[in-house]
């Protein structure tokens, strides 16, 4: 069964390589690659399984088609894009406003199509994004955090589908300067921020954050004790966080995980799989994502 991996702009090359790597022959469709099986994609900022092959006899037949499936269509578009916009014109609008954090992402089926040439489609009814080729933008705040991380954060929450409660405690490791404890103090979570750097004053000053001016790597689980959420957006190599990770998730102090798996030069293809062979983890290349993958775990 035809399976299609759509690379977030720029990241082409590391979904490429991640694919062959996992014996999967291609073709391109501009970012969409085009396979024969479904395998594990990290880099894919979405997935289209079970892709079908559809005739377009005419605008109004290919939006037909379409809406006997199901009602909501994500349109990508490499190439003839003037034919592609008049079909996604004729079928029930998909919004896609920007998001006030927080909140779910969208459960509605949503599928994704595009034109291989102008009389040929290819479909999927069924995508791992939930967003239109995987691109989730957010109203965003221009002046309470003290840098962009915190969307990567806001992205996470939003595809996990749950984010921190009020009262509920929370770590953040290499917190400075304070993008994520931001994005937790404001939705009521007693912080502990951790990084040998300061937090910037007005985030050290909000509700409910301790600082601590400690390495992350050197903090030993039971002086923290248990905690709800640990987040880390440290700069580190992939094996360092991995052990990181282990260590506090052997200590059964923590309750879920959310950490940036960043890459420096070259991608880590293996240790990016190490990361997603621990059970009950979602390993995801996020559109907030630069060079780097995001694990979610809980």
């Amino acid at each position: 069964m035809t399976t299609a991996y759509l690379a977030a702009e720029g990241f082409e090359a590391q979904l490429g390589e991640e694919l062959r790597l996992a014996g999967l022959a291609t073709h391109a469709h501009g970012r969409l690659l085009i396979g024969d099986k479904a395998v594990a994609a990290a880099w894919a900022a979405n997935i289209w399984h079970d892709c079908a092959e559809l005739p377009v006899s005419s605008i109004g037949a290919a939006a037909q088609a379409l809406r006997d499936v199901q009602r909501n269509w994500a349109m990508y578009a490499p190439l003839h894009h003037r034919r592609a916009a008049l079909i996604q014109e004729r079928l029930p609008h998909v919004s896609a406003r920007p998001i006030v954090f927080p909140a779910a992402a969208p459960t509605a089926p949503l599928g994704s199509w595009t034109l291989l040439a102008p009389d040929r489609m290819l479909i999927a009814a069924r995508c791992s994004s939930p967003f239109p080729n995987g691109e989730v933008a957010f109203v965003e705040d221009k002046a309470g955090p003290p840098n962009r991380a915190y969307l990567k954060l806001w992205e996470a929450l939003v595809r996990l589908r749950r984010w921190p409660q009020a009262g509920e405690r929370c770590l953040d490791l290499g917190a400075s300067p304070g993008g994520w404890t931001w994005v937790l103090a404001r939705l009521g979570a007693k912080v502990i921020a951790v990084d040998k750097a300061p937090l910037e004053p007005a985030v050290a000053a909000m509700p409910g954050v301790e600082w601590r001016g400690e390495s992350a790597f050197a903090l030993e689980p039971g002086s923290v004790g248990p905690v709800d959420w640990l987040m880390s957006d440290i700069v580190c190599y992939p094996a360092r966080l991995l052990r990181l990770v282990e260590r506090w998730r052997g200590s059964g102090l923590v309750k879920n995980f959310v950490c940036t798996i960043k890459f420096q030069g070259a991608t880590d293809h293996a240790a990016a799989a190490a990361f997603a062979a621990l059970r009950g983890t979602q390993v995801l290349h996020l559109h907030h994502n630069k060079h780097e993958l995001t694990l979610l775990l809980g």
